[in-house]
Protein backbone atom coordinates (compact mmCIF):
# COMPACT_ATOMS: atom_id res chain seq x y z
CA UNK A 1 0.00 0.00 0.00
CA UNK A 2 1.29 3.43 -0.96
CA UNK A 3 2.33 5.98 1.61
CA UNK A 4 1.46 9.64 1.22
CA UNK A 5 3.32 12.93 1.42
CA UNK A 6 1.84 16.42 1.72
CA UNK A 7 3.74 18.92 -0.43
CA UNK A 8 4.43 22.56 0.53
CA UNK A 9 1.74 23.48 -2.03
CA UNK A 10 -0.83 21.36 -0.18
CA UNK A 11 -1.03 18.50 -2.67
CA UNK A 12 -0.99 14.88 -1.47
CA UNK A 13 1.40 12.55 -3.30
CA UNK A 14 1.27 8.76 -3.13
CA UNK A 15 4.64 7.01 -3.15
CA UNK A 16 6.57 3.81 -2.57
CA UNK A 17 10.04 4.09 -1.04
CA UNK A 18 12.50 1.21 -0.91
CA UNK A 19 15.29 1.72 1.59
CA UNK A 20 18.82 0.73 0.68
CA UNK A 21 22.20 2.13 -0.19
CA UNK A 22 22.61 5.25 -2.27
CA UNK A 23 22.56 6.92 -4.59
CA UNK A 24 18.79 6.59 -4.47
CA UNK A 25 17.20 5.85 -7.85
CA UNK A 26 14.15 8.08 -8.43
CA UNK A 27 11.71 7.02 -11.15
CA UNK A 28 9.85 9.88 -12.86
CA UNK A 29 6.92 8.72 -14.96
CA UNK A 30 5.31 10.15 -18.05
CA UNK A 31 2.26 12.28 -18.73
CA UNK A 32 -0.89 10.53 -17.46
CA UNK A 33 1.22 7.55 -16.44
CA UNK A 34 1.55 6.34 -12.86
CA UNK A 35 3.97 4.59 -10.54
CA UNK A 36 2.39 1.18 -11.26
CA UNK A 37 3.84 1.18 -14.78
CA UNK A 38 6.01 -1.66 -16.04
CA UNK A 39 9.30 0.26 -15.97
CA UNK A 40 8.79 1.66 -12.45
CA UNK A 41 7.86 -1.70 -10.95
CA UNK A 42 10.65 -3.51 -12.83
CA UNK A 43 13.25 -1.09 -11.47
CA UNK A 44 11.84 -1.31 -7.95
CA UNK A 45 12.18 -5.11 -8.01
CA UNK A 46 15.74 -4.74 -9.32
CA UNK A 47 16.56 -2.20 -6.60
CA UNK A 48 15.29 -4.55 -3.89
CA UNK A 49 17.47 -7.37 -5.20
CA UNK A 50 20.45 -5.02 -5.26
CA UNK A 51 19.81 -3.46 -1.85
CA UNK A 52 19.48 -0.10 -3.59
CA UNK A 53 17.35 2.82 -2.39
CA UNK A 54 14.49 3.48 -4.82
CA UNK A 55 11.59 5.95 -4.98
CA UNK A 56 8.55 5.93 -7.25
CA UNK A 57 5.60 8.29 -6.81
CA UNK A 58 2.57 9.74 -8.58
CA UNK A 59 2.50 13.40 -9.58
CA UNK A 60 -0.63 15.27 -8.49
CA UNK A 61 -3.52 14.47 -10.81
CA UNK A 62 -1.93 11.11 -11.60
CA UNK A 63 -2.51 7.63 -10.18
CA UNK A 64 -3.24 7.61 -6.45
CA UNK A 65 -2.21 11.21 -5.75
CA UNK A 66 -4.66 14.05 -5.13
CA UNK A 67 -6.04 16.42 -7.73
CA UNK A 68 -7.33 16.26 -11.29
CA UNK A 69 -5.00 15.82 -14.26
CA UNK A 70 -6.57 18.73 -16.14
CA UNK A 71 -5.74 21.12 -13.27
CA UNK A 72 -2.02 20.34 -13.44
CA UNK A 73 0.92 21.53 -15.51
CA UNK A 74 4.64 20.91 -15.95
CA UNK A 75 5.54 23.39 -13.20
CA UNK A 76 3.16 21.76 -10.69
CA UNK A 77 4.67 18.35 -11.37
CA UNK A 78 8.18 19.80 -11.05
CA UNK A 79 7.16 21.10 -7.61
CA UNK A 80 5.84 17.63 -6.77
CA UNK A 81 9.11 16.04 -7.86
CA UNK A 82 11.18 18.48 -5.83
CA UNK A 83 8.97 17.93 -2.78
CA UNK A 84 9.20 14.14 -3.02
CA UNK A 85 12.97 14.12 -3.51
CA UNK A 86 13.56 16.65 -0.73
CA UNK A 87 11.33 14.92 1.83
CA UNK A 88 12.01 11.27 1.03
CA UNK A 89 15.66 11.00 -0.09
CA UNK A 90 19.04 12.01 1.28
CA UNK A 91 22.37 12.47 -0.42
CA UNK A 92 22.94 11.78 -4.08
CA UNK A 93 20.21 10.55 -6.41
CA UNK A 94 19.99 9.15 -9.94
CA UNK A 95 16.74 10.18 -11.66
CA UNK A 96 15.31 7.83 -14.28
CA UNK A 97 12.89 9.87 -16.35
CA UNK A 98 10.40 8.41 -18.85
CA UNK A 99 8.83 10.64 -21.52
CA UNK A 100 7.49 13.72 -19.67
CA UNK A 101 9.49 12.38 -16.72
CA UNK A 102 12.57 12.96 -18.84
CA UNK A 103 11.69 16.67 -18.94
CA UNK A 104 11.01 16.55 -15.21
CA UNK A 105 14.40 14.93 -14.58
CA UNK A 106 16.14 17.74 -16.48
CA UNK A 107 14.25 20.34 -14.43
CA UNK A 108 15.31 18.47 -11.30
CA UNK A 109 18.94 18.53 -12.46
CA UNK A 110 18.65 22.30 -12.80
CA UNK A 111 16.92 22.73 -9.45
CA UNK A 112 19.34 20.67 -7.34
CA UNK A 113 22.51 19.97 -9.35
CA UNK A 114 24.47 19.21 -6.20
CA UNK A 115 22.24 16.18 -5.51
CA UNK A 116 22.52 14.49 -8.92
CA UNK A 117 24.99 11.60 -9.33
CA UNK A 118 23.84 10.58 -12.80
CA UNK A 119 20.83 10.50 -15.12
CA UNK A 120 18.97 8.00 -17.31
CA UNK A 121 16.09 8.99 -19.59
CA UNK A 122 13.76 6.89 -21.72
CA UNK A 123 12.12 8.65 -24.67
CA UNK A 124 12.68 11.99 -22.95
CA UNK A 125 10.19 14.65 -24.05
CA UNK A 126 11.66 18.04 -23.07
CA UNK A 127 9.66 21.13 -24.08
CA UNK A 128 6.90 18.99 -25.66
CA UNK A 129 4.12 21.43 -24.73
CA UNK A 130 5.75 24.02 -26.99
CA UNK A 131 7.60 21.99 -29.63
CA UNK A 132 5.03 19.20 -29.85
CA UNK A 133 1.59 20.46 -28.93
CA UNK A 134 1.68 24.19 -29.65
CA UNK A 135 3.82 23.84 -32.76
CA UNK A 136 1.39 21.33 -34.28
CA UNK A 137 -1.87 23.05 -33.29
CA UNK A 138 -4.01 24.36 -36.10
CA UNK A 139 -5.26 27.94 -35.96
CA UNK A 140 -8.65 26.53 -34.96
CA UNK A 141 -7.10 24.58 -32.07
CA UNK A 142 -5.17 27.63 -30.89
CA UNK A 143 -8.39 29.64 -31.00
CA UNK A 144 -10.24 26.94 -29.06
CA UNK A 145 -7.47 26.91 -26.46
CA UNK A 146 -7.87 30.68 -26.10
CA UNK A 147 -11.66 30.71 -25.91
CA UNK A 148 -12.45 27.40 -24.20
CA UNK A 149 -9.19 26.91 -22.30
CA UNK A 150 -8.63 23.36 -23.55
CA UNK A 151 -8.29 21.11 -26.57
CA UNK A 152 -8.54 17.32 -26.84
CA UNK A 153 -5.79 15.38 -28.58
CA UNK A 154 -5.81 11.70 -29.55
CA UNK A 155 -3.06 9.42 -28.18
CA UNK A 156 -1.59 6.25 -29.67
CA UNK A 157 -1.10 4.90 -26.16
CA UNK A 158 -4.17 5.77 -24.07
CA UNK A 159 -7.40 7.79 -24.02
CA UNK A 160 -7.25 11.32 -25.50
CA UNK A 161 -5.21 13.98 -23.74
CA UNK A 162 -6.97 17.11 -22.55
CA UNK A 163 -4.46 19.91 -23.11
CA UNK A 164 -5.23 23.10 -21.20
CA UNK A 165 -4.18 26.65 -21.83
CA UNK A 166 -2.50 26.63 -18.42
CA UNK A 167 -0.37 23.64 -19.42
CA UNK A 168 0.81 25.42 -22.57
CA UNK A 169 1.47 28.75 -20.86
CA UNK A 170 3.21 27.19 -17.86
CA UNK A 171 5.25 24.95 -20.16
CA UNK A 172 6.86 28.06 -21.62
CA UNK A 173 8.22 28.85 -18.16
CA UNK A 174 9.82 25.38 -17.88
CA UNK A 175 11.64 25.04 -21.22
CA UNK A 176 15.08 23.42 -21.06
CA UNK A 177 16.23 23.46 -24.70
CA UNK A 178 16.34 27.26 -25.04
CA UNK A 179 19.16 27.94 -22.58
CA UNK A 180 22.25 26.25 -21.19
CA UNK A 181 21.68 22.71 -19.95
CA UNK A 182 24.78 21.40 -18.21
CA UNK A 183 24.72 17.79 -17.04
CA UNK A 184 28.13 17.26 -15.39
CA UNK A 185 27.65 13.58 -14.51
CA UNK A 186 27.11 10.30 -16.40
CA UNK A 187 24.03 10.55 -18.64
CA UNK A 188 22.35 7.88 -20.76
CA UNK A 189 19.50 8.79 -23.10
CA UNK A 190 17.50 5.81 -24.46
CA UNK A 191 15.18 6.15 -27.45
CA UNK A 192 13.19 3.77 -29.66
CA UNK A 193 13.11 4.32 -33.40
CA UNK A 194 9.45 3.26 -33.67
CA UNK A 195 8.30 5.80 -31.06
CA UNK A 196 5.33 7.78 -32.42
CA UNK A 197 5.13 10.09 -29.37
CA UNK A 198 8.77 11.26 -29.19
CA UNK A 199 10.90 11.39 -32.32
CA UNK A 200 14.50 10.34 -32.76
CA UNK A 201 15.09 13.95 -33.84
CA UNK A 202 13.99 15.11 -30.37
CA UNK A 203 16.48 12.73 -28.74
CA UNK A 204 19.29 13.96 -30.98
CA UNK A 205 18.34 17.58 -30.30
CA UNK A 206 18.60 16.97 -26.55
CA UNK A 207 21.96 15.21 -26.95
CA UNK A 208 23.35 18.06 -29.05
CA UNK A 209 21.98 20.80 -26.80
CA UNK A 210 23.07 19.49 -23.41
CA UNK A 211 26.67 19.72 -22.27
CA UNK A 212 28.51 17.22 -20.10
CA UNK A 213 31.61 15.02 -19.94
CA UNK A 214 29.90 11.61 -20.26
CA UNK A 215 26.73 11.64 -22.33
CA UNK A 216 25.42 8.94 -24.67
CA UNK A 217 22.29 8.41 -26.73
CA UNK A 218 21.32 4.81 -27.51
CA UNK A 219 18.78 4.15 -30.24
CA UNK A 220 16.84 0.89 -30.18
CA UNK A 221 15.51 -0.19 -33.56
CA UNK A 222 11.75 -0.82 -33.65
CA UNK A 223 11.23 -0.02 -29.94
CA UNK A 224 8.09 2.05 -29.32
CA UNK A 225 7.27 4.71 -26.73
CA UNK A 226 6.40 2.19 -24.03
CA UNK A 227 9.97 0.83 -24.08
CA UNK A 228 8.73 -1.98 -21.86
CA UNK A 229 9.51 -5.30 -23.55
CA UNK A 230 12.21 -7.54 -22.10
CA UNK A 231 14.89 -6.18 -24.41
CA UNK A 232 14.15 -2.56 -23.50
CA UNK A 233 13.84 -3.24 -19.78
CA UNK A 234 17.20 -5.02 -19.85
CA UNK A 235 18.81 -2.11 -21.63
CA UNK A 236 17.31 0.36 -19.15
CA UNK A 237 18.66 -1.68 -16.24
CA UNK A 238 22.10 -1.99 -17.83
CA UNK A 239 22.26 1.75 -18.53
CA UNK A 240 21.25 2.55 -14.97
CA UNK A 241 23.85 0.13 -13.60
CA UNK A 242 26.52 1.72 -15.79
CA UNK A 243 25.62 5.19 -14.51
CA UNK A 244 25.66 3.99 -10.90
CA UNK A 245 29.03 2.29 -11.38
CA UNK A 246 30.51 5.44 -12.88
CA UNK A 247 29.03 7.57 -10.10
CA UNK A 248 30.63 5.25 -7.52
CA UNK A 249 34.02 5.68 -9.21
CA UNK A 250 33.77 9.48 -9.36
Amino acid sequence: MAQTLKTPQGRTLAYHLTHGRGPCVVFLGGLKSDMQGTKAVFLEEWARREGRAFLRFDYSGHGESSGDFTDGCIGDWAQDTLAAVTALTKGKIVPVGSSMGGWQSLLLCRAMPERIAGLVTIAAAPDFTEDGYWASFTDAQKQRLETEGRVELPSDYMEPYIITRRMIEDGREQLVLRSALDLPFPVRFLQGTADTAVSVATAVKLLEHATGPDMQLQLVKDADHRFSDDRCLGLMQASLQEVLDKAADA
